[in-house]
C-alpha cells in the first residue's frame, strides 16, 4: 500500500523533520497544524515579548487560522474540507478558550460534523494555544 508524503505551498512551514500530511489508501492524515503564516514567524493573534514568551493572544484569531491552515493542506492533498472525518484539537487553556473554540468550530464544520476529541495539554512547540490533528478521505 502507497504511504504517500505530501506538502503544500500555501501552510505554514513545519517546524520539524515531518510531511504535512500522508496518504495511505483513501486516508489522508494531517500533521499537527497550528496557526502560524507561510514564510514568516509570525503567529496571527499572538503577541511576544523580546524572549519570545507569550504576552497575550486571541483564540479566535488562532482558530480561524488554523483552520484555514487545514483547508490548504486537505486541498492541496485532494480532499476538502467536507471529507474531514475525525479531528483532535490540542488546547493550551480549556478553561479560558474552550468557548470560543467550541463557537468557531461549530461555524466551520456546520455542514460536516466529524468526530472530534478535544484535550488540554501544558504546552505546543510553539508559542501556539491550539493545534489540530486531522484524518479526512480522498476520493
Amino acid at each position: 500500500m502507497d504511504h504517500t508524503p505530501l506538502n503544500s505551498s500555501r501552510a505554514p512551514e513545519p517546524v520539524g523533520l515531518y510531511p504535512y500530511a500522508r496518504r495511505v489508501g483513501n486516508l489522508l492524515f494531517l500533521s499537527g497544524v497550528g496557526p502560524r503564516e507561510r514564510g514568516t514567524k509570525v503567529i496571527p493573534g499572538v503577541e511576544l515579548n523580546e524572549a519570545g514568551k507569550i504576552v497575550s493572544y486571541d483564540i479566535e484569531t488562532q482558530c480561524r487560522s488554523v483552520f484555514q491552515n487545514v483547508r490548504y493542506i486537505v486541498e492541496e492533498a485532494g480532499s476538502s474540507w467536507g471529507q474531514i472525518v475525525d479531528v483532535t484539537v490540542f488546547l493550551t487553556n480549556m478553561k479560558d478558550d474552550f468557548a470560543t473554540y467550541n463557537r468557531l468550530y461549530a461555524e466551520y464544520f456546520a455542514d460536516n460534523q466529524p468526530c472530534r476529541t478535544t484535550v488540554e495539554i501544558s504546552s505546543l512547540p510553539t508559542p501556539i494555544a491550539i493545534e489540530l490533528k486531522v484524518i479526512a478521505t480522498v476520493a
